[in-house]
C-alpha cells in the first residue's frame, strides 16, 4: 500500500469513528475537525461512499455526511 493510500484509509476511519460519535457531519466540518486537506478529504468520502458505509446528501457548497440506515424491511406475513 502506498503512503497516499495509508492515509486515505486512514482518514476514511477517522471519519467513521466521528460519525459514529456525532451521526451527521458535513464536508467542512469533517475538514475541520480531523485536519484534513480537501484532496483527502474527498478522496477518502469516495472511498466510503464506495464501499457502502455512509451516506452523502448535497447542502449547498457542502455536503451531509452520515452513516447509512439499516434497511428495515417489514416481514410479509405466511
Amino acid at each position: 500500500m502506498t503512503p497516499l493510500q495509508e492515509t486515505i484509509q486512514a482518514a476514511g476511519s477517522r471519519m467513521l469513528e466521528y460519525l459514529q460519535d456525532k451521526k451527521e457531519a458535513t464536508s467542512w466540518q469533517l475538514k475541520l475537525a480531523l485536519h484534513l486537506s480537501s484532496s483527502v478529504l474527498y478522496l477518502a468520502l469516495g472511498v466510503l461512499l464506495e464501499q457502502g458505509k455512509i451516506r452523502l446528501e448535497a447542502d449547498d457548497i457542502n455536503y451531509k455526511v452520515s452513516l447509512p440506515q439499516p434497511d428495515i424491511t417489514p416481514q410479509q406475513p405466511f
